[in-house]
């Protein structure tokens, strides 16, 4: 997606406020973040040695394939944010397993309850059971690859001015959305084989 799409969308739908997680990188969110006429989220979804886990609120780039302790230590080592995305989503193999949930647990902000993309069954409610469990913030994530995927999951929450002020509207945020169309994973294949074949 062109930068000029993502706003255009976000326009489109009336999303005031986005975070941007690209995989492994921030470079296109610090971009965004300079030309869009709302606020945005600086984040990352990094690949750890043990699953992928998003960073909130960074302000530099966090390498992958690092242990999953020393990713979260580097997000808290930038005053950002711990979240799990798509904790029970069985069909990818980038989920991290229990254990791994009870061993960081003390340092995870928010896990992501509902993720438009997740074709598991169950795997919204098990997400929901797991912060329940914890106390933890839950929030939701489009996971948009394409265009017309922005908004297909929102969180509707009041206004923020800094990551503290975020975590206490998130406590009073409605969670929104639906189901991306299955075919979208096709087109996000699509584009990694061109990548590599380029």
């Amino acid at each position: 997606m062109s930068l000029e799409q993502i706003i255009a969308r976000c326009l489109e739908v009336g999303i005031n406020c986005l975070a941007v997680a690209d995989h492994n990188t921030i470079a296109g969110a610090l971009k965004l973040k300079e030309i869009a006429p709302f606020p945005i989220i600086i984040g990352e979804e990094i690949l750890t040695l043990g699953g992928e886990i998003i960073g909130l609120f960074l302000s530099q780039e966090i390498p992958s394939k690092l242990s999953i302790e020393e990713t979260v230590a580097q997000i808290k080592a930038q005053d950002g944010l711990v979240c799990i995305p798509h904790p029970y989503d069985r069909l990818r193999l980038s989920v991290f397993r229990d254990q791994v949930f009870e061993d960081i647990m003390p340092e995870v902000d928010i896990i992501e309850a509902f993720n438009a993309r997740s074709l598991s069954p169950g795997s919204s409610t098990r997400a929901w059971q797991l912060a329940q469990k914890y106390g933890k913030l839950v929030s939701a994530g489009s996971d948009a690859h394409t265009p017309s995927e922005i908004g297909n999951a929102c969180v509707e929450m009041p206004e923020f001015n800094d990551k503290d002020e975020f975590l206490a509207s998130l406590a009073k945020g409605k969670i929104s959305g639906s189901k991306s169309n299955p075919t979208v994973h096709f087109a996000s294949t699509w584009t990694r084989l061109k990548k590599h074949l380029s």
